[in-house]
Formats: structure tokens, C-alpha cells, sequence
């Protein structure tokens, strides 16, 4: 119940949930076939859209609405914005079996195939760098100019090795998605050059 009371998630969801609309962006929810449903921030429907479509593909833990906060009031001055959530991360859902990121491509491009966007920027960071890559590999006519930021495209077993060397953990899993505020700690620490060692443990376990 402290925790709950404290809880300084809600106030930067707010926050970060004007950042978006003042932007000019909604939020909304598309199903994209019998099986799968897309939430994404993008202008409203029915809006005169002016400028060039830049689609936002979110990395691997935050979705959309975290990861683009810094990002989306600068971008949208010059273009017209989509930040979906991938499946299984935010709001997106599905009943369908398949994990692939050529999974995940295949749904957004159905999602903007179903919002008449013929042709579009993309831009994916981390994991959504791998979306963005297949996207532009498998419909090139449709994805003008791509941008992949932070992916480890090159990224081989070794690294895990490393990885687990330099935090003591056993698995790879432990870090890379932490259940407790300790490894989501260790996370922040070796991913970010901002220092985290201010940040109170009950922060980052309501933040996780």
C-alpha cells in the first residue's frame, strides 16, 4: 500500500501522455486481422496529414510510450508520427503462435497498410532495429529511408559470455529482463551514461 501511494508512475504517465498529445498524436487501436490487434500513437484519423510518415519501432522492454518520450516532440515538427507498440510488449495483442521479428514486421506493415500509408520512413532502435531491418528487406518499395540505432545486428554468443563476467549473474536472462530492482539496477547501470546510484530502490521496483 506505501508503495501504491508513493507510486510516481502514474504522475510521469500523465506526463509523458500530454508530451504525446500535445504533439498532435492519439493513441489508438487497429485490428489488423482475425488474430491481432496494434496499439499505436499516430495522428488522428481523418487528419489532413502534411508530412512524411516516420514510423517509430520501440527496443526490447519499453514500449512505444516510454521510448520515444524524448524523441517524439522534436520529430513531430517534421513528420507525421506512428509509435506502435510491438506484440507482447505494451497493448498489442495477438492469439497467434508465431515470435519472429519477421512476425512483427509482417504486423506493422499490415497496420499501415490498413492506415493507407503506401510509403514511410522507419526508424527502429535495439530490438526494434531488427523489425525496422526486415521490414525494409522484405517490402523495399514500401520503406523509403530506414534507420537503425543501438541493434546488436553482430551480436554472437560471446557477448553473453561477457556480459555475465562483467555483472556475476548466471543467465542472460537475469539482466536482460531483471524481476527484481537489484538486476534492473545492474541493467541501468551498464546500459545508460546517466549514473542511477541516486535512484531509491522502492523507484526502480515500482518503475520495473
Amino acid at each position: 500500500m506505501v508503495n501504491s501511494c508513493l507510486s510516481i508512475v502514474p504522475f510521469y504517465r500523465g506526463y509523458l501522455h500530454r508530451s504525446f498529445t500535445s504533439s498532435g498524436l492519439i493513441q489508438q487501436n487497429i485490428q489488423i486481422d482475425s488474430e491481432t490487434h496494434i496499439y499505436f500513437w499516430g495522428p488522428p484519423p481523418g487528419l489532413f496529414k502534411s508530412k512524411h510518415p516516420l514510423v517509430l519501432i520501440h527496443g526490447f522492454g519499453p514500449c512505444g510510450f516510454w521510448q520515444w518520450r524524448n524523441q517524439i516532440p522534436f520529430l513531430s515538427r517534421h513528420f507525421d508520427l506512428y509509435a506502435p507498440d510491438l506484440l507482447f510488449f505494451g497493448e498489442s495483442t495477438t492469439t497467434s503462435l508465431e515470435r519472429s521479428n519477421i512476425f512483427q514486421a509482417t504486423c506493422l506493415t499490415k497496420l499501415l497498410e490498413k492506415l493507407e500509408l503506401p510509403r514511410y520512413y522507419v526508424m527502429g532502435t535495439n530490438y526494434g532495429g531488427f523489425v525496422a531491418y526486415q521490414m525494409a528487406r522484405l517490402w523495399p518499395k514500401r520503406v523509403e529511408k530506414l534507420v537503425i540505432a543501438s541493434s546488436a545486428i553482430n551480436r554472437n554468443l560471446d557477448d553473453d559470455t561477457d556480459l555475465l563476467e562483467l555483472t556475476k549473474l548466471d543467465k542472460i536472462e537475469d539482466l536482460l529482463i531483471p524481476i527484481n530492482y537489484k538486476n534492473f539496477r545492474l541493467l541501468m547501470e551498464i546500459t545508460m551514461k546517466k549514473r542511477v546510484s541516486s535512484v531509491s530502490d522502492f523507484i526502480l521496483s515500482d518503475i520495473l
